[in-house]
């Protein structure tokens, strides 16, 4: 069942979005050559409790951390480990946090130093696969809209979208109906309404879009080895658009990159 949400928890719920932004906005001075995912969770779960929050994933099925560190080849779910970051690699962040009776869902790949450029490649093409399947979240448009639009433009880049794992909905529960796919077909699946609120996450491979889960039962990786990029907004629809309740802004501020990419999907000024 989808639950609409009225204006006022849709505040609180971008409340709960910007805790997990600026989360990875103090994650991206720290994830560099050296650092081990151990340590950024840590941080993590220090920073999100000190914001008067809890950490959304901490003990959520049983996961025994705040955050989800995917490195290279992990497609998501990877668990923090005490193996350092070295330059070249790529990790995708995945962060949630519970506030007001809310959450919030959101993720970024981060690049540690100087990747390939095909590795590059691979992660702007993702992050504007999600702004693409942002714009169909709209009234009377449907789920496979969304999914269509994101499968088309990334396998016209020869990559691989993920099958098996998709967004949802996102609310007082971490994962609420519809579920997100990132494939489907134009006019298919359940229509959107006013009021509704989801978590959408492109899962791109460079290579096979079929994955595995290694032995520790959370870990997904790219069966092929290749590398695989994740990014993810929580989305509200308002006034019959998408209005985005994360933000990157904090992570780009960091790292000095400038970007209008969100701009169109904001009806309020994001004062940082």
């Amino acid at each position: 069942m989808i639950v609409i949400k009225t204006k006022e928890e849709i505040e609180l719920m971008r409340e709960s979005a910007l805790i997990v932004s600026k989360t990875l906005g103090m994650l991206a001075k720290e994830a560099k050559p050296g650092v081990t995912t151990d340590k950024l969770d840590k941080l993590a779960e220090e920073y999100i409790r000190e914001q008067g929050a809890l950490p959304g994933f901490l003990g959520l099925y049983n996961c025994p951390s705040t955050l989800l560190c995917s490195v290279n080849e992990a497609v998501v779910h990877g668990l923090p480990t005490n193996k350092p970051l070295v330059e070249g690699d790529i990790v995708s962040i995945d962060c949630g946090a519970l506030k007001n009776g809310f959450y919030g869902d959101h993720a970024y790949t981060f690049e540690i130093g100087e990747v390939l450029p095909e590795t590059k490649k691979l992660l702007e093409v993702t992050k504007a696969s999600l702004y693409i399947g942002i714009k169909e979240l709209q009234i009377n448009n449907r789920v496979g809209d969304v999914g269509f639009a994101i499968q088309n433009y990334c396998e016209s880049h020869g990559y691989g979208v993920v099958r098996e794992l998709v967004g949802h909905g996102l609310g007082k529960k971490m994962h609420e109906d519809p579920e997100m796919p990132n494939y489907g077909k134009r006019g298919k699946g359940k229509k959107f309404m006013e009021g509704m609120v989801v978590a959408i996450e492109p899962m791109i491979n460079m290579g096979t879009h079929r994955i595995k889960q290694l032995k520790d039962g959370w870990t997904i990786v790219t069966l092929d080895g290749k590398p695989s990029a994740h990014f993810e907004h929580d989305v509200a629809i308002i006034d019959g658009k998408p209005e985005i309740l994360s933000t990157f802004a904090y992570i780009y501020e960091t790292l000095g990159i400038e970007s209008d990419e969100e701009d169109e999907f904001r009806q309020k000024v994001l004062v940082l």
